[in-house]
């Protein structure tokens, strides 16, 4: 089962210095419009080809544009045997919305 994780804990986790690994699936031109600092990239698509960059062990917080996308990236962790992962509940869009609005919206 996938967690959700809202972008205030996010903000406070990131504060604290505890926050998770944040794994952004969006694609590219997307980040160019809207990106949040010290995130890892990895566009949805290329998730499969790219596992060895992700750590099943490490506490793993998917986000991207409204939590739709990276739901289903979560999951897909989950079953390859990723068993902190959790998702980013409204992405980037929250986080503009409730956190930083000079994030800009898409």
């Amino acid at each position: 089962m996938v967690v959700e994780v809202s972008v205030k804990e996010l903000r406070d986790r990131r504060a604290a210095g505890t926050a998770p690994v944040t794994l952004d699936v969006r694609d590219g031109w997307e980040l160019d419009i809207a990106a949040l600092p010290n995130v890892l990239h990895i566009p949805m698509s290329e998730i499969p080809q790219r596992m060895s960059e992700l750590d099943p062990a490490a506490e793993t917080l998917v986000m991207c544009r409204s939590g739709g996308r990276s739901m289903k990236i979560a999951e897909y962790l989950a079953t390859h045997g990723f068993s902190r992962v959790a998702n980013l509940t409204g992405g980037i869009l929250a986080w503009s919305a409730e956190i930083d609005p000079r994030v800009k919206q898409y």
